[in-house]
């Protein structure tokens, strides 16, 4: 089984954040509504004044605020689903695995174009909250191995913060260069664990009880 993050790994970019510009687009209220308060979350992350994960539950409130969801994700995977990777597209096997942090109610849709397996983040639209931790980081590992997932043979990621699911893995890979470009994983000295602990020290879960 091979596992894959997606945003930045086989996908170029953020696809919560171009969904997020893609409704703006056919719902313009939001401009006024909704993109002033996520820009000062954003400056308060910066400041840091919220945590990482008080700043996503604020963002992704604008899902509620999209009364045609459906109809608009379908149109947005419908423009943007051919920039899924080749390099991905050419080794994809039935038995992937895809986990993200990006809610499920985004990731679902490409996941069931593809044909694959996916976990993301589970979000209530109607209420505007997480059920869950955000599959992030520790989060994604924990998942992993709660689920008691066959041996990984192969995991890739964009990013630092998912090196204890890269671990678990026979073989893991960092991808770069806009989900272009697949090398293997950084070796884990002691300067590129310090980046690690300070990539998964975000206070993405400070919100959410631990079980």
């Amino acid at each position: 089984m091979n596992i894959y993050d997606f945003d930045g790994t086989i996908f170029p970019g953020d696809c919560s954040i171009g969904f997020f510009f893609f409704c703006l687009k056919s719902h313009p209220k939001l401009w006024k509504t909704y993109f002033p308060k996520t820009m000062r979350n954003l400056y308060l992350r910066k400041k840091g004044r919220i945590n990482e994960a008080q700043m996503q539950r604020e963002f992704f409130g604008y899902l509620t605020l999209v009364d045609d969801f459906d109809e608009q994700i379908v149109k947005y995977w419908d423009i943007n689903e051919k920039k899924i990777s080749a390099w991905y597209r050419a080794q994809k096997r039935p038995d992937d695995l895809i986990i993200s942090a990006s809610p499920n109610c985004i990731i679902e849709p490409i996941a069931n174009r593809l044909g694959v397996r996916f976990m993301a983040t589970d979000f209530d639209r109607e209420f505007g909250v997480f059920l869950n931790k955000m599959k992030y980081a520790k989060e994604k590992a924990r998942y992993i191995i709660d689920q008691g997932y066959p041996v990984i043979e192969n995991f890739y990621s964009d990013s630092l913060a998912d090196t204890p699911l890269a671990l678990l893995a026979e073989k893991a890979h960092m991808v770069t260069n806009k989900a272009r470009t697949v090398t293997d994983w950084p070796h884990l000295d002691e300067k590129t664990m310090e980046k690690v602990k300070k990539k998964i020290d975000t206070g993405w879960n400070s919100y959410v009880k631990e079980d």
